[in-house]
C-alpha cells in the first residue's frame, strides 16, 4: 500500500488499520470474515470529518450563522464531494472488493469512493490521533474551503469543474493567469483552464481568484471535453 500511503503523504504506523479501511463489506462477506471491513472505520472517519471541516469553517467564517455554517459544510463533506477526494488520491485502486461488487463497476461508484475515504480518516484517526486526521483532511480539502472566502453563497465553479472531470480521470484541471491589463486599482485579469493539455474555457475577474472561476464556470457550460 505504499503508493497510497505516498499520495496522502502519511505512513502508517498500524497497517492493519489502512486494510480494514480499504476492506470493502462485500469481501468481507465472501470471505466469511464479517467483522474485519470498513463500515466501523467509516463510522468514526465521519465523526472526524465533520468536526475538522465544522472548526475550520466556524474559524474561516466568524460572523456566519448556524445555518449558513451548515450549508458550508455541506459542500465540503457532501458523498459527491468526498468521492471527488476519493479519486483525487486514486483511493478507489486499492479499495478490496468481493468478487460480485468488482464485476459491477463498484470500484469507481460512488457511494463505494466516499466510504473508503471516510474509512482511511477514521483509520488515520486510530493509528496516530485527531492532529494526523485533521492535517490529512484540511490538506486535502484546501482549495475548496479556500474558495468559499470567495463565493461563500454560491456553488463552487472550479469544485464542480473538477469533480466533474476527476469522474472521468483522476488528472486534476490546470489554471494559469495568461494576462493582467487596467490600471493598479481597477486591474483585470484573464485565466485559463486547461485538462490534459487541452483548453477548456478562460475567463476574466478583478482577482485572479474571480478570472479562474470564471474560467471554471465557462468550461462548465461548454462542456467540451
Amino acid at each position: 500500500m505504499q503508493p497510497l500511503e505516498s499520495r496522502i503523504q502519511y505512513k502508517f504506523r498500524n497497517s492493519l488499520l489502512l486494510a480494514e479501511a480499504l476492506t470493502h463489506p462485500s469481501l468481507a462477506y465472501e470471505s466469511q470474515r464479517p467483522h474485519f471491513d470498513n463500515q466501523r472505520l467509516e463510522f468514526l472517519g465521519d465523526a472526524v470529518l465533520q468536526l475538522s471541516v465544522t472548526e475550520a469553517l466556524f474559524k474561516l467564517f466568524p460572523d456566519a450563522t448556524e445555518g449558513h455554517l451548515t450549508k458550508l459544510r455541506s459542500r465540503v463533506v457532501s458523498r459527491k464531494a468526498l468521492a471527488r477526494f476519493a479519486v483525487a488520491i486514486q483511493l478507489g485502486d486499492y479499495v478490496l472488493l468481493g468478487r460480485g461488487e468488482e464485476s459491477t463497476g463498484g470500484r469507481r461508484r460512488l457511494s463505494t469512493l466516499a466510504d473508503a475515504f471516510e474509512s482511511l480518516i477514521g483509520a488515520i484517526y486510530m493509528d496516530t490521533g485527531l492532529e494526523s486526521a485533521k492535517e490529512l483532511i484540511l490538506r486535502l480539502f484546501a482549495n475548496e474551503i479556500n474558495g468559499m472566502v470567495d463565493s461563500p453563497d454560491e456553488r463552487n465553479p472550479k469544485g464542480e469543474l473538477q469533480e466533474s472531470l476527476q469522474a472521468i480521470h483522476p488528472v486534476a484541471p490546470v489554471y494559469r493567469i495568461v494576462s493582467e491589463s487596467g490600471p493598479d486599482h481597477r486591474r483585470v485579469f484573464q485565466a485559463e483552464v486547461t485538462w490534459q493539455d487541452k483548453l477548456l474555457a478562460s475567463g476574466k475577474g478583478k482577482s485572479k481568484k474571480e478570472a479562474e472561476a470564471r474560467a471554471a464556470a465557462e468550461a462548465l457550460r461548454l462542456r467540451s471535453w
